[in-house]
């Protein structure tokens, strides 16, 4: 059994147990988030597609830890110019566990 599912924009393949990293959600540590834009689900040989989400199908997960990606450094340079800067970036991501497809 799988699911795809769009959470904050992305598209992610989720089972259950599984953890993903996702885009930051605005929900505490520990607390359990449904997540209702269920694209796709595919139970055994039976696969349903939403057009564009299935109603009535949500997935549980819940929050395990707030973190942020790898930097991300952004060079521009303008040759004989004199020109130069360099930018640093690091997304903010949430550590989910996929708990129950339903």
């Amino acid at each position: 059994m799988f699911a795809v599912v769009d959470i904050a924009g992305v598209q992610f393949k989720v089972q259950e147990k599984d953890t993903l990293h996702v885009p930051k959600l605005d929900v505490e540590v520990g607390k359990k988030v449904k997540l209702s834009k269920v694209l796709l689900l595919s139970v055994d040989s039976k696969t349903e597609i939403g057009q564009p989400y299935i109603e009535g199908k949500t997935i549980s997960a819940k929050v395990l830890e707030h973190t942020k990606d790898d930097k991300v450094l952004v060079f521009k340079k303008k040759r004989r110019k004199g020109y130069k800067r360099l930018r640093g970036h690091r997304q903010q991501l949430t550590k989910i566990e996929i708990e129950k497809i339903k």
